[in-house]
């Protein structure tokens, strides 16, 4: 989905730049390590899901229910970032499809790192990185419990690739999502990132401090294989107990039930939102 997060423009600039993430095997337990309130339990599932831009209409998401090809959507609830309106992203909507079957991936599009050439409304920078984390993870909690996702639902920040050998620009970057990711927490709302796996990604699953760092990588790879265990970059002791995303094929026009959508593909063993 090359436009869905950043325009077209902006995102072919940022790959211009481009060439997980919790103690080994921890799993579900890192995702839930600060101690708040009792944790709901994860929703996981596991199978074919899509991401786009703008959700769909309820009538289209009913139609390719009924396809039975995928079984989950991620939806853009919100971010200074995000590239796309939302006029179907509602409460309503997120219920209704929610009982037709659908389980839903809230993505939030958050700050962007400075050594990114293109021209966000939202970069953080080494002295505000702390401080926007924290904002944006308040923000996101807000559009997620708005739209009718509980606590316990995960929250996947995207990260669009950048120069991870950039030492400072990184450390910025790292100094965000762990912001981001304790913010969540504390709201207990469970983390989950978003990123490329030779850049964004990449820095969260190689960070040797692996201290607030999401306990979900839902890694872009476009190998077109439908898995997240045979191409997985890392180590395989990484994000372990269905924690992982796989984002496999992108800028797929479909049609299902006589609708028809451009998506991309993503392999899915991860936890979803908890609705109603």
């Amino acid at each position: 989905m090359a436009e869905h997060r950043q325009s077209r423009k902006r995102r072919y600039i940022t790959w211009g730049v481009a060439g997980a993430a919790v103690l080994a095997g921890a799993g579900i337990a890192a995702q839930t390590s600060m101690a708040a309130t009792t944790w709901p339990a994860q929703k996981t599932y596991t199978g074919r899901a899509f991401d786009t831009c703008t959700a769909p209409s309820a009538a289209a998401m009913k139609a390719w229910k009924a396809d039975g090809f995928y079984g989950a959507a991620a939806v853009y609830i919100g971010g200074k970032n995000r590239g796309c309106a939302q006029p179907n992203l509602t409460a309503s909507w997120v219920k209704t499809v929610n009982t037709a079957g659908w389980k839903l991936i809230p993505l939030y599009v958050g700050a962007q790192p400075p050594c990114q050439t293109s021209a966000n409304p939202e970069k953080l920078t080494a002295a505000t990185a702390a401080s926007l984390g924290a904002t944006d993870a308040a923000d996101a909690v807000a559009k997620a419990s708005a739209l009718g996702m509980k606590t316990g639902s995960p929250i996947y920040l995207d990260m669009e690739p950048y120069d991870i050998t950039n030492t400072s620009c990184n450390d910025a970057v790292l100094t965000y999502v762990r912001s981001f990711t304790k913010t969540l927490r504390a709201k207990t709302y469970r983390a989950g990132f978003y990123g490329f796996s030779s850049s964004s990604a990449k820095a969260i699953a190689t960070a040797t401090n692996k201290t607030d760092l999401p306990g979900n990588l839902w890694y872009a790879l476009w190998d077109k294989k439908n898995t997240t265990t045979t191409d997985w970059p890392w180590a395989s002791t990484q994000y372990t107990d269905h924690s992982r995303g796989h984002q496999y094929m992108v800028n797929s026009k479909e049609t299902r039930g006589g609708y028809t959508l451009t998506v991309d593909r993503d392999a899915w063993d991860a936890p979803v939102a908890l609705v109603g």
